[in-house]
């Protein structure tokens, strides 16, 4: 795919000579396909490292509320529809031990997914708490206002399963499902019979 992209991406710089504007769009459309194809070979194979527990993960330091704050302020989709985002993150860190790359891509998933699923104009919620029961939880909860307490609640025992397949998001969520989870914790959806109105992901709060 790297070739591909690579001569696509000649090509359309006219190194093998000028091009109508209709031979440009239609080689811009296979150099989105490229991408588009690149992108999930890499998810599959992320996916599969994780399943196998071959896929080494990082453990540093992260304030989960500002790293929660840094993505918002990046996430743009549902805009033209209305849709947006409200952040509520406390003042004081939140810390939690992984890797921050994978967990970024992770986190940005979740919200992504939230805002996409999102049908009228309204404000989609990412909520971070600490979730005090046998042990510490670091918490983000994304999703309707009304289903946070629940969806957060939730999180004290087992929580309930994780809708990881949901349209046209790839292999992302499955692959951030993962992840959380080579963490040490756990990626759930709203209980009950809306599990579309949010998720929730918890992580071992480093005290």
């Amino acid at each position: 795919m790297t070739v591909v992209c690579g001569y696509i991406r000649m090509v359309l710089k006219e190194h093998g000579g000028p091009l109508t504007d209709k031979q440009k769009k239609m080689l811009q459309e296979a150099e989105r396909s490229c991408e588009r194809i690149s992108a999930l070979v890499a998810e599959m194979s992320d996916l599969g490292k994780l399943e196998s527990q071959e896929l080494a993960v990082a453990q540093h330091d992260i304030d989960l509320a500002a790293l929660v704050a840094e993505l918002a302020s990046d996430m743009h989709e549902g805009e033209d529809r209305g849709v947006r985002l409200d952040v509520r993150v406390p003042t004081r860190p939140i810390v939690v031990t992984g890797d921050r790359a994978r967990l970024s891509a992770a986190i940005t998933s979740l919200l992504h997914a939230a805002l996409r699923e999102r049908g009228e104009p309204g404000a989609i919620v990412a909520e971070c708490s600490v979730l005090e029961g046998t042990a510490p939880w670091a918490v983000l909860a994304v999703g309707e206002e009304h289903a946070l307490p629940s969806l957060v609640d939730a999180g004290l025992g087992t929580p309930p399963p994780f809708d990881e397949y949901r349209g046209g998001l790839g292999l992302a969520l499955p692959v951030a499902r993962r992840v959380v989870e080579a963490l040490g914790g756990a990626l759930w959806s709203a209980p009950g019979d809306r599990p579309r109105a949010g998720s929730a992901l918890r992580l071992p709060l480093r005290t």
